[in-house]
């Protein structure tokens, strides 16, 4: 699950932070006229190394670059949450780290690979870890997940299928003018990845992820933050195992048709154990009838917790879900019964996978249907949204 991202913090402050000169208080030395800098750069990164008065840098484009710090230069940190900077205390040189972000306002040299910096806002790597935790605990707070059924532009609302079968709950989670909205992009599950979108792009069948303040009746939210994206289950058993591609063919029982689907660093895999997916199989064949509208009986057990609404229910499973043994691609065999949530790859390419369970064949026996909507939707997207907000 990045697994690490820019806070919300880094951009509500960056614009402040560019407004900064370098003619500061106690740093008023001028440019050395020998560094010729051709134009002015602010980028973001991470610190890569630091070598005397050179910080290497990875910028979040990709690139490497050299920032040379002046007697002049002034490195700020700013506390968590933070967004004035007139009081941000400095940061001595010697207290940066590896693995540090920060953003750089300065001049970039001939050279087109150093910048000699005027200004440096520093987030130390532990501030953006107790911020990620902050943000993960929100999202299981006062976050929801599900399946989206309907879109309103026009009035901002979308309605959203949330907990298992048997326990369908419709939410409205309404978005306003202030409302961040991330779509995931089609290449990467990452948090950080994810691109900024319009209501409009949301659609229903996606899975979507809000957090935000939740009314009494957990009937509405009023979303602050809303990611969402398109993906596939699948379910079946495995018909080719190609570890040199990383990848593998899936008789998927939904569509009738083999499926190809890749295997990624950031793919989840997992294995229910024997017992486990026993349980979950027989509490399936016991719930079929209430999924079907013939038995309004409470449910019980595990499946009470999905009842009792998405906060408990989803943050429950996906809790399981992560405790569960994990296995890697050289565990898979061919006739191995297996459910995946999967996404596209790219234009062309095979779908990518981002959770798969092993060891369901008791489940797909049961009802496959049933076994995957309880599973896998809405499979990650809750742990993953609020990683780091997401890593």
């Amino acid at each position: 699950m990045i697994r690490q991202r820019a806070s919300v913090w880094l951009g509500a402050i960056a614009l402040g932070f560019l407004l900064l000169r370098p003619s500061l208080p106690g740093r008023a030395q001028t440019q050395p006229a020998s560094s010729a800098p051709s134009s002015t750069a602010r980028p973001v990164g991470t610190v890569k190394a630091v070598n005397g008065d050179v910080i290497t840098v990875t910028t979040d484009a990709g690139k490497e670059i050299n920032v040379q710090v002046q007697s002049y230069t002034r490195i700020l940190h700013p506390a968590p949450g933070q967004k004035d900077l007139k009081d941000a205390p400095s940061l001595p040189l010697a207290e940066l780290q590896p693995g540090d972000r920060m953003i750089i306002r300065g001049n970039l040299a001939n050279d087109g690979k150093s910048i000699i910096a005027s200004s440096l806002l520093v987030m130390k790597k532990a501030d953006i870890q107790q911020r990620q935790e902050q943000e993960r605990e929100d999202w299981q707070k006062r976050g929801v997940g599900g399946l989206v059924k309907a879109v309103d532009p026009a009035s901002g609302r979308v309605s959203l299928q949330s907990g298992a079968p048997g326990a369908n709950k419709t939410i409205n989670v309404q978005v306003s003018k202030g409302t961040i909205i991330r779509r995931y992009a089609p290449e990467s599950v990452k948090f950080q990845d994810a691109k900024p979108a319009t209501l409009d792009q949301i659609k229903p069948g996606d899975q979507l992820r809000a957090r935000g303040t939740l009314s009494a009746d957990g009937n509405e939210l009023s979303a602050e933050e809303i990611v969402s994206g398109t993906f596939r289950n699948i379910a079946g058993t495995i018909a080719a195992v190609d570890p040199g591609s990383s990848t593998i063919n899936v008789n998927d029982i939904f569509s009738k048709k083999p499926v190809g689907v890749k295997v990624t660093p950031d793919s989840q895999l997992r294995k229910l154990p024997p017992m486990l997916a026993q349980r979950i199989a027989a509490r399936l064949k016991g719930a079929a009838p209430e999924a079907n509208g013939n038995n309004q009986s409470a449910p019980s057990g595990a499946d009470q917790n999905h009842a009792e609404g998405p906060r408990r229910g989803t943050a429950d499973l996906q809790q399981m879900l992560s405790r569960l043994p994990a296995v890697s691609l050289t565990d898979l065999q061919k006739g191995d019964a297996v459910m995946l949530v999967t996404m596209q790859g790219g234009s062309g390419s095979a779908l990518n996978a981002v959770t798969m369970l092993t060891g369901v064949e008791p489940i797909l026996t049961a009802s496959p249907n049933e076994g995957a909507a309880i599973l896998l939707t809405p499979w990650t997207l809750g742990s993953q949204a609020g990683e780091a907000a997401a890593q």
